[in-house]
């Protein structure tokens, strides 16, 4: 196995991620039409539920592993590292017992806060029985997660990317296969159809995990090093398990805040929308509806933007951390700009785009539906919004600012509370969708936890918000120029059409005029090549000359 630069690491990460949050997109098309467009909110309870107890079943330690495997590395502590890994895989095997117990035995209390005393929708019974069976997966994707952690803090991330690949093929084989036999074979019903098309995050996470361990024991002598040093070796011999328990703990704090931050987002949602706008007149299922494209079928097409983020991430931490060990607070200051100015580049033309094409985009995938293009218009700027957060959080904790990184999220979390319900009422005053407000009250929330983490990043590595904002503008004005020519084009070539054909059609026609329009213009400008080195733009430059 090959160790990964911080720029070839961030994009084999991305590549990975998108991949698989592609498939995870385009799955749910047939899966849509196997369970029908009612039943999908039922699937989203038991994944939003899923994800709030992984996020507490991991504590954040995949992440911080990496961290902690890249910092132990750097030290020439081969033996520190290798302990690492050993306890942070017996303590989550231990916590995902315990959560699993909790999220299956607790399954109908989470039921009855969801529908609360509305009828019409989903039974308590059905969503108690679909969460009870995503809990099996909790006990087997902590450790998944952290092996993962583990060769990303070595550098390997071409391995952990594969793996996010074949889990995600073989959860899909198991939700289309399973949810057909179930409905369409066997006639048991769309609720067991749902029940095993949770259960594919089980079966996905077991394979994936074989995977890695597979290659960690055939890779052994590129991972697992010993130290010829007699000075570090007596060194490590100070440093206790219960030393290593302790940083480890500490350095998942960010990152466990950070998941919980997410999931309680969608806890928000999931708890407040559904009477939020029983109570301004819309009828249960048409709020169920709504919900399911803000947790689920919305978030679906949400992923593809947040996976640029998330491969950023992947990469960032091991690197950021080894630069800040070393002290080289240049190349700290270096990756993190280059860091922000690659997502955003990339990012904000993605969000636009899908804003624009939201009729058509979501027609392509889930077909004509009521609520789902006037939700997914405005929702995918959440995409955009918690990629920032995503990434200001993994430079502050990468820079040891815990503390700082848990009160920011706590500042954006209390902002989504206070504002939800106002700004629902606030927005069906003023004549427009209601649950818009809710959106924007997202928004506000990742905004405060942005703005406060930039704060303290430029505390630590004074940044050139000059030179940045320079740089930012060099793409921000192609930017404008083609959303212009698209929303010309709209006026000539319209996008409310049903077809799903004409609407892929569309989405083609759209897409290419708008990445020649933008790409064009950042290369003859220099900005691509600023943000992402001449050695990228020199590969390029030669795949385009053969």
């Amino acid at each position: 196995m090959k160790k990964n630069s911080f720029i070839n690491g961030a994009i084999i990460a991305t590549i990975g991620i998108v991949l698989t949050k592609f498939l995870g997109i385009i799955y749910v098309i047939p899966f849509y039409a196997i369970i029908g467009e009612e039943n999908i909110a039922l699937y989203g309870y038991a994944y939003t539920i899923y994800n709030l107890f992984l996020s507490l079943s991991t504590v954040g330690i995949p992440p911080a592993m990496s961290k902690l495997i890249s910092e132990y590395n750097t030290l020439k502590y081969y033996d520190t590292k290798e302990r690492a890994y050993k306890l942070g895989k017996r303590l989550l095997s231990i916590l995902g017992i315990v959560l699993f117990i909790i999220m299956f035995l607790g399954a109908p209390f989470i039921a009855n806060q969801i529908m609360g005393d509305n009828t019409g929708g989903n039974s308590k019974e059905s969503i108690t029985f679909v969460i009870r069976v995503i809990s099996t997966a909790i006990l087997v994707v902590p450790l998944l997660s952290v092996t993962k952690g583990y060769l990303q803090g070595h550098k390997f991330m071409t391995p952990s990317s594969v793996s996010q690949v074949i889990e995600q093929v073989v959860r899909i084989a198991v939700i289309l296969i399973g949810s057909y036999l179930c409905v369409m074979v066997f006639k048991v019903g769309v609720t067991n159809a749902i029940a095993v098309a949770v259960f594919g995050a089980t079966v996905g996470a077991v394979i994936a995990l074989l995977y890695l361990l597979l290659k960690i024991k055939k890779n052994k002598k590129d991972i697992i090093r010993k130290t010829e040093v007699k000075e570090i070796k007596e060194k490590e011999k100070k440093i206790t398990n219960k030393q290593i328990i302790k940083k480890l703990l500490i350095y998942s704090v960010p990152f466990i805040s950070f998941g919980l931050a997410l999931s309680v987002y969608d806890y928000i949602d999931m708890t407040t929308i559904i009477d939020g706008l029983t109570n301004l007149g819309f009828k249960t299922s048409d709020a169920e509806s709504i919900l399911g494209v803000i947790n689920t079928t919305g978030n679906k097409l949400n992923s593809v933007v947040l996976a640029i983020s998330t491969g950023l991430m992947t990469s960032l931490v091991p690197n950021i951390t080894a630069s800040f060990v070393k002290n080289d607070k240049n190349d700290v200051k270096r990756k993190v700009n280059q860091s922000f100015l690659m997502l955003l580049y990339v990012t904000m033309p993605m969000t636009i785009g899908l804003s624009i094409l939201a009729g058509p985009v979501f027609n392509a995938f889930y077909g004509v539906s009521t609520w789902g293009p006037r939700v997914f218009c405005f929702t995918i700027f959440v995409a955009l919004f918690r990629c920032m957060f995503t990434t200001s959080i993994s430079i502050a904790q990468s820079l040891n600012k815990f503390k700082n990184v848990f009160l920011s999220i706590i500042a954006g979390i209390i902002v989504k509370l206070v504002l939800q319900i106002p700004l629902m009422h606030t927005f069906d005053a003023l004549g427009l969708y209601p649950f818009w407000g809710s959106t924007l009250a997202t928004l506000l929330g990742l905004s405060t936890s942005v703005v406060t983490n930039l704060i303290v990043i430029n505390k630590v590595v004074k940044l050139d918000i000059k030179e940045y904002f320079k740089k930012m503008f060099k793409f921000i004005y192609p930017l404008c120029i083609m959303v212009i020519i698209l929303l010309i084009m709209k006026r000539f070539i319209p996008l409310n059409i049903t077809s799903k054909f004409n609407s892929i059609l569309l989405i083609i026609i759209y897409a290419l005029v708008g990445a020649l329009i933008y790409f064009t213009i950042t290369i003859k400008n220099g900005s691509f090549k600023e943000i992402f080195g001449s050695k990228l733009f020199d590969k390029l430059k030669k795949v385009k000359q053969r």
